[in-house]
């Protein structure tokens, strides 16, 4: 049966069928025009866990979403697509957060880090084929031709999609929404840790600009390595963003300023955890604060609606814990992120 075929006979009124891809859709990945790889891993989550389950519970969550959707009515049509979580890497990220889990038990018990040196490289070894594994997705995915997201895992995932971006376009920008600014050098000795992501990407020559947005958990290395940055990091903490708005100042305002930041190229990536942790309770590392999921929402649609275009995206740290609660919010602000990446390119 043809795309065309499966358009027709589709019912998106109906529910969602468990047979079929993410948002209960027909389409293969052949067929599709969005793909979503997903990362099942959390090896260097650093205090609650259950990340490595984001990419399953994020795809059974998505069949209680429904595909009419006001930006883009008819955007399913175009067709969506989220890889299995590949059962060796998933296999891989048990074993070495394993290890992972023994050594930080070690830190907290005042152990130095030269003690677990094997260890460490081994686990940074493990992080290695994780982010060829990304890399050699993603890449597939963008030269056929496709707009593609990640799925996570941990916030360590991305790494390899950036660096199959850089191989890709000259320069480009990163926007950022995040409780924590993840700029921190190897934090806990891996080199590839969960909060050093920001970090390793500003290693990236292509990455011109970083703009970081609900910042609110930080430390002091951080604030070193921003301010080292210059004008090639951008952070708008979310104490001083609220006060602004207490102040009088639009949303509009603020996402405007946020949209003109950043260059014509952009990637996000999309820390759950910059959301209020209402939305994300289960989440790794939750900080009180955050957006709100319509504050989210609106500043994607306004980068989308600024002519600047979204190069791929990820959306990463969705714990299911006991509930289905986080993985329901993902899945629906996933479906934003796949509508505002298609309207950025002009798919719809």
């Amino acid at each position: 049966m043809s795309k065309a075929d499966k358009i027709r006979d589709f019912d998106p009124n109906g529910p969602g069928q468990l047979d079929l891809n993410i948002y209960g859709l027909p389409f293969t990945r052949e067929e599709a025009d969005i793909v979503l790889v997903s990362v099942p891993w959390e090896v260097t989550v650093s205090y609650g866990g259950g990340t490595l389950l984001g990419p399953e519970s994020i795809m059974e969550a998505s069949l209680q979403v429904d595909l009419y959707d006001s930006d883009a009515p008819e955007a399913w049509k175009s067709g969506i697509f989220m890889t299995e979580p590949d059962a060796s890497l998933k296999s891989l990220s048990e074993k070495s957060r394993s290890k992972a889990e023994k050594y930080i038990s070690a830190l907290m018990e005042g152990a130095h880090p030269a003690q677990y040196a094997t260890l460490i490289e081994e686990i940074d070894a493990a992080c290695n084929q994780m982010i060829a594994f990304v890399k050699q997705e993603t890449a597939s995915a963008l030269d056929e031709g496709k707009i593609t997201g990640l799925v996570g895992g941990d916030h360590s995932t991305p790494f390899g999609f950036m660096q199959a971006l850089a191989e890709r376009h000259q320069s480009f920008g990163i926007l950022q929404i995040d409780a924590h600014m993840d700029l921190r050098r190897a934090y806990e000795g891996f080199t590839y840790s969960h909060a050093s992501i920001m970090y390793n990407a500003l290693q990236i020559p292509q990455v011109s600009k970083l703009v970081q947005v609900g910042i609110r958990d930080y430390c002091a290395e951080e604030i070193e390595v921003m301010q080292a940055q210059g004008p090639r990091v951008q952070t708008f903490f979310d104490d001083k963003m609220k006060q602004r708005v207490f102040d009088g100042e639009s949303w509009k305002h603020l996402c405007n300023e946020i949209v003109a930041s950043l260059p014509e190229k952009v990637y996000v990536s999309f820390d759950i955890d910059g959301l209020d942790p209402v939305l994300c309770p289960n989440t790794g590392t939750p900080v009180p604060g955050g957006l709100s999921y319509q504050e989210a929402v609106y500043l994607l649609r306004t980068l989308a609606a600024s002519g600047k275009q979204i190069i791929g995206f990820d959306l990463n740290e969705v714990s299911p814990g006991d509930s289905d609660w986080d993985a329901n919010v993902a899945s629906r602000l996933l479906y934003k992120l796949c509508v505002f990446a298609g309207k950025s390119r002009g798919l719809f």
